[in-house]
């Protein structure tokens, strides 16, 4: 398998849930990346530097979807496979991130660390 094959990249801006959620697959062998929100995923996917001060996301849901059809749009990351981990359970949340590609949605509170 090769070294890209292996990489996770993980978007999670609490602390506590970023080292729960990276320890599992590091321990497994994975590179994981990280990045504390959207604009920095992006940038990390299109191998770009963060500009500093790019503002955050309010709305977690509205920077998932940004993201997704970003990623989705673009050649170069068409295909990267996306999971979402979300705090939202809404059926319209789900749907809406599978349809532009997720190839799964679980939610926060229905898992166990």
């Amino acid at each position: 398998m090769t070294m890209q094959a292996k990489q996770i990249l993980l978007v999670e801006d609490d602390r506590f849930l970023h080292r729960a959620c990276a320890a599992s697959p590091h321990q497994r062998g994975w590179t994981v990346l990280t990045a504390v929100d959207g604009e920095e995923a992006l940038a990390m996917t299109r191998r770009e530097t963060r500009r500093p001060g790019s503002a955050r996301y309010a709305d977690a849901e509205a920077a998932r979807l940004k993201v997704m059809r970003t990623l989705k749009a673009e050649e170069k990351t068409r295909a990267i496979p996306v999971l979402i981990l979300s705090n939202s359970s809404r059926k319209q949340d789900v749907q809406e991130i599978m349809q532009l590609g997720a190839v799964g949605y679980l939610v926060k509170a229905n898992l166990s660390l």
